[in-house]
């Protein structure tokens, strides 16, 4: 059995198609997302403003429908409720490539591993859906940074900033992506890039949070020009959409690029391995 949550629900059973209530939807996709769960607790999560004994009763009636459309996709027992059928989701698949990407494992050979990128059932507005949807988020994250590092590293720098860019698309707020960025283009010697990806760095945290980039971020770029990594007047900003689901940020309308000297190749990588 395939269950499809990133994007619309959808689930297979031996090949075919299976059309489920809303109702009994939400009741797959939780057990997809969890795991096993007491009969009680997952009444409370999916009818949380219901009485105890009305929404066990409708619990009760969403695991008949299930199974009416496929026979033992859904079990109870001694007051647990589980899938059965031998159930498999992209949800699963992603996490255990990232957890392979960030646990070191992908051989050094290997291509960048291709990750599902739907948002975990956009269309739904379940309460219990935001922990699950942060979870994934900040997995995909980690990972394309990782994967920047792991790139870099190998010297394939068009494949790394792919990757470090994307996180920076989906936080751009996220300081460590930037910093990914910056680290690449020093790594490639590119050291005007890298002044450039500072400064859009200091001036989003700027505009955004009234903050500057940490010591960690500001230390990369101060060795090729000092005053890239010291706080400067706020220019205007303009918004530019962002992510679905993030609200719009803001980014420089002007980004000035300061004058460096452009220090060895080699010295742009060891500041990559520092960074």
């Amino acid at each position: 059995m395939l269950i499809r949550l990133l994007g619309a629900f959808e689930i297979e059973v031996d090949g075919a198609g299976v059309s489920l209530p809303v109702g009994a939807q939400r009741l797959v996709a939780m057990l997809a997302l969890r795991g096993r769960t007491g009969r009680s607790r997952l009444a409370g999560l999916l009818w949380p403003d219901t009485l105890e004994q009305r929404a066990l009763a409708s619990l009760r009636t969403g695991i008949w429908r299930v199974n009416q459309a496929a026979a033992g996709l859904v079990r109870a027992a001694h007051g647990v409720v589980e899938l059965g059928l031998d159930p498999d989701s992209d949800v699963d698949r992603l996490i255990a490539a990232s957890r392979a990407v960030l646990g070191g494992s992908v051989e050094d050979d290997d291509d960048p591993p291709e990750l599902a990128t739907g948002e975990l059932l956009p269309d739904w507005e379940d309460p219990w859906l935001e922990a699950e949807r942060e979870r994934l988020h900040q997995l995909r994250l980690h990972v394309l940074e990782a994967t920047a590092t792991r790139l870099a590293e190998r010297g394939r720098y068009g494949l790394a900033l792919e990757a470090a860019l994307a996180a920076l698309r989906a936080d751009d707020l996220r300081e460590s992506a930037h910093r990914a960025v910056i680290a690449i283009h020093l790594a490639e010697g590119n050291v005007a890039e890298a002044c450039r990806a500072y400064d859009l760095c200091r001036r989003t945290l700027h505009a955004e949070l009234g903050i500057e980039p940490s010591p960690s971020t500001a230390g990369l770029v101060r060795p090729w020009g000092g005053a890239a990594a010291q706080p400067s007047p706020v220019v205007p900003v303009s918004p530019v959409p962002s992510a679905p689901g993030r609200r719009s940020r803001a980014v420089p309308v002007s980004r000035g690029v300061p004058v460096v000297a452009s220090g060895s190749a080699a010295h742009s990588r060891a500041a990559f391995s520092a960074s």
